[in-house]
Order: structure tokens, then sequence, then C-alpha cells
């Protein structure tokens, strides 16, 4: 039934009550992948705590037993972090689900891992105040999983990525040692080590607490919809857009193919025949708002828009953004499977980059949609695949690796906000060298000394990038280590 040694089990059974340890195919069958299906893998056990004495227990057992320990939150991730180890612990953080305080004068809220990201702004909006992040997943996805992967959202442009966002957390190391890091204070004193947490994928510690910035509602917002014949023009006028000194709330760029497919699927309002849209958010004062509205539609006529729509009243600005909210499911109703790539490059590359992404799915012979947060140059393409077909899902995967590595050679990096997982793994041997790796394993080893936390994820290890570029140079590609793919 499963592979998890029996002493370690009995005492488990000692610490949970029986309804939160899933044992059976059956129960465990849901967690065996995140929002990256392609790879999967049956956890040993699935344990579901509640209390930050139980995590502490689950901890030092598994660390005396030997045991690999995968925290998950929601599940919603896309890079195969949360995908479980076979031969141990999947440990859900999703009955930490409470909002503990809130400090409506310092502008914090303190919340358990567990709590949904939109649910943090839904808590605080009495105050007028509200969580800035806002990953297209909000809905679903947790401040716990937020933290691992350090998520964005579409007005990360101005307001940051979660790592801007998070005052303090509390972590429960390897061994069940509970580690306060990070503070209220302006200036805390020591390492940094809550910047070293966010984004570290679960391999540090696992999170049991975290306090949240928090902002005022602006007084105004004004959000546009602007056309283009190419994506060229629209790349363009991004960069113009930021060079004008102007920082949009959200600066989003979608091109025909997302286009399409989100307003078949929300009806947004948005032109069919365009190459690409962009989809730009102002906010801050009233006149502010307006003198940047004015600036912007110039800009956009300028750069060659061929219609530039501002939102009358609230229910078309929300409705602009729907169809970027839901572009994601919008392709998963056009296309059997999609795979979605996440890297970074510096907006001035923007054009270049959707060139050779379009050159790159020509020569695998599939098709790719692009939605993104242009304003930071964070890159979603979406490539369209059937895994029922033969081979299909591995030359996606292959496209999708070469489209990060073309990512790196504009001077961008391969991820932006979905984290490196199982996905990147590889990729990560093209962004970094021997001396960094190594750097990056010596702080693991300092917080994990025995690699039992998320094993197998986001850093390979120097034998593995010796083979890959041995084998890239001969353009194979490696099975991703430990975890089987279906």
């Amino acid at each position: 039934m499963h592979s998890l040694d029996k002493r370690f089990l009995n005492e488990i059974k000692r610490v949970l009550p029986s309804h939160t340890i899933l044992l059976s195919e059956e129960q465990r069958k849901p967690y065996e992948c995140d929002g990256l299906s392609g790879y999967r893998a049956l956890p040993g056990a699935v344990l579901l705590p509640d209390t930050v004495d139980v995590v502490q227990k689950i901890l030092a057992l598994c660390q005396r037993y030997q045991i690999p320990v995968v925290a998950r939150g929601a599940g919603t991730g896309l890079s195969g972090g949360a995908t479980p180890h076979p031969e141990g612990v999947l440990l859900s953080m999703a009955r930490f689900n409470q909002v503990l305080s809130i400090d409506q004068v310092a502008a914090t809220a303190r919340v358990q891992p567990g709590v949904r990201n939109l649910a943090i702004s839904e808590a605080v909006a009495d105050f007028g105040l509200y969580y800035a992040p806002d990953p297209s997943s909000q809905i679903a996805c947790t401040i716990g999983g937020n933290v691992a992967e350090n998520a964005g959202g579409v007005h990360c442009l101005k307001y940051g990525l979660t790592v801007h966002n998070v005052v303090s957390a509390q972590v429960v190391l390897m061994g069940g040692e509970i580690l306060e890091i990070g503070g209220e204070a302006l200036d805390n004193p020591g390492y940094d080590l809550l910047a070293a947490f966010v984004g570290s994928e679960g391999m540090l510690g696992v999170v049991t607490e975290v306090t949240v910035r928090l902002l005022p509602r602006p007084i105004a917002a004004k959000a546009l919809m602007s056309s283009f014949d190419s994506t060229e023009d629209a790349a363009a006028a991004v960069a113009r857009i930021i060079a004008e000194g102007i920082i949009p709330a959200g600066l989003e760029m979608m091109d025909n193919p997302a286009i399409v497919a989100a307003e078949d699927f929300v009806s947004a309002g948005y032109p069919r025949d365009a190459a690409a849209i962009l989809l730009c958010e102002l906010d801050g004062g009233i006149e502010e708002v307006e003198t940047d509205v004015a600036t912007v539609s110039r800009l956009l006529l300028d750069c060659g828009a061929i219609d530039v729509r501002v939102a009358q009243d609230e229910s078309e600005r929300a409705r602009f953004w729907s169809g970027r909210k839901n572009a994601f499911p919008a392709v998963g109703r056009i296309s059997p499977d999609y795979y979605c790539i996440d890297g970074t490059i510096p907006r001035r590359m923007l054009g270049k980059v959707l060139a050779g992404i379009a050159d790159l799915a020509t020569q695998y012979q599939l098709k790719v949609a692009n939605v993104f947060h242009a304003g930071d140059g964070n890159l979603h393409p979406l490539i369209l695949y059937d895994a029922g077909k033969p081979g299909e899902f591995e030359r996606t995967e292959a496209l999708g690796a070469d489209i990060l590595q073309l990512c790196v050679r504009a001077g961008g990096t391969i991820t932006g906000e979905h984290g490196v997982g199982l996905e990147k793994i590889d990729q990560m041997c093209v962004q970094f060298g021997a001396g960094e790796l190594e750097q990056f394993h010596a702080l693991k080893k300092v917080f994990d000394p025995d690699g039992l936390l998320n094993p197998g994820k986001a850093v390979p290890t120097l034998s593995r990038c010796a083979e890959f570029n041995a084998m890239h140079v001969h353009g194979g590609h490696l099975p991703h280590p430990e975890l089987p793919r279906f």
C-alpha cells in the first residue's frame, strides 16, 4: 500500500488523529501532482496537521526516520514544486486557514499559510485596505504557497511580488525547531533571512504563519485597453510607457490566440481581429489618474495602437480584467492540454523574444498563446498540446525548455513567479554556473542538513548539470530526477 517505515507510521498515529492520516491509494491520489499535471507521483502518506506543535512533531519524526517531506498549499503551483516524493510525506497545510489578527494602524495582517490570497483582501476590505500581490489563481492559491514561490500577479509591476509584501514569518525547520524571521521594524538586525525563505520553494523550512503588509485602496483607478496590428508595436508601447516615468498598477499583454480564447469564454469586449492588446491600469489620486490616462492614451496611439478604450465605470474596468484573469482556463477550453511557461526578460527585448517564440513554435509544430505581465517582462507562453498523443508532451517540454533558454540569452531569467520546481531544473544549469549552484546547496544544508525538504527540486546537482550540458550539446533532454512522468 505504501513504502514508509512501519515504526514511523506507528509514531505518526500517536501524533495525529486517524482521519488526518491518508494512507490508502484512493486517499493519496488527489495529491499526486500540483498545477503541472505532466509530473505525478503518489506520496507515501498525506498528513493534515492543524497546529504548529503537531508540525514540529511530524518534522522531528521525519528527520529521525530520514523521511522526505513535501509541504503543499492549495496545489495551484505550475512548476511541479509540490509534486510529492513517492517514499515521503506530503504535508498539507490546508487546515491552517485562519486570519489570526489585523492591525489597522500598522496596516498588517497575521495569517496562517492556508489562508487564500483573495481571502486576505476580503478580510480587510472594511478597513479600506487590501493585499496587493494578486496571482491569477488568487481565488484558490494560499499565502503559504505564495511565499514558497514568491508569487506575483497583474499588480506586481507597481506594488511588488510576495517578497516585497511580507513583513515576517514563522517557520518550522527539519527537526522541529521554530524560527521567527523578519519583523515589523523598518530595518531588522542580522541577515535578511526572510528574503532567503520567500521563493525557497519549501526547501528550507515549513511556513506556519505569515504577517503581510496591507495597502490602502487607491482613491481612483482607471483601466485602458488598446489594440494593435502587431505584437512588436504592443511591445514597443510597453517600454515607451515606462520610459515616460509612468508606473502603471498593471500592464498586461495578450496575443490573438489568447484574445479570442478569453473573449469566447467571458465576453470581455476584446477585439477578436487584433494581433495584440495591452491592458493598462492606472491608480492614485483623481487628478493624477486623469493626467496619466491622457498621457498613456497619447503614447499608445503614437506607438501604433489602432484603438484605445478607457473603461467608463467600475463594471467595464472589471470586464476588461476578467479576460486577463480568466485567460488560463479560457485557453484550456480550446486545447486538450496546455503547458504554461514562466520566464522573465528585459522589457526592451519583448518584441524580439516574442518573435523568437513564434519561430520555435513553428519548428516544433505546436501552437502557442501568449498572455503575460508585460510591464515587468514576465512572459507566460501557453503551449497547446494533446497529452493523449504519444510523444507530444515530451515535444512540448522541449519547446518550453528552448523558450526559457531564449529568455536567458536575451538577458533574462528562467522564472519570474512560478518557481523552478521540477519543470525548470535543467534550465538552472543554463542560468547558473557550478560555483553559484554550490552556494545554493550550501545554503540549503544550513537549514536542512539531511536534504529531506522537497528533495530533487529547484537546485540541480552538479553531476546532473554536467550530464545535462553533455546531452544538450547533442539536442537531448534528461528525465526529471526521482519522480516518474505520466
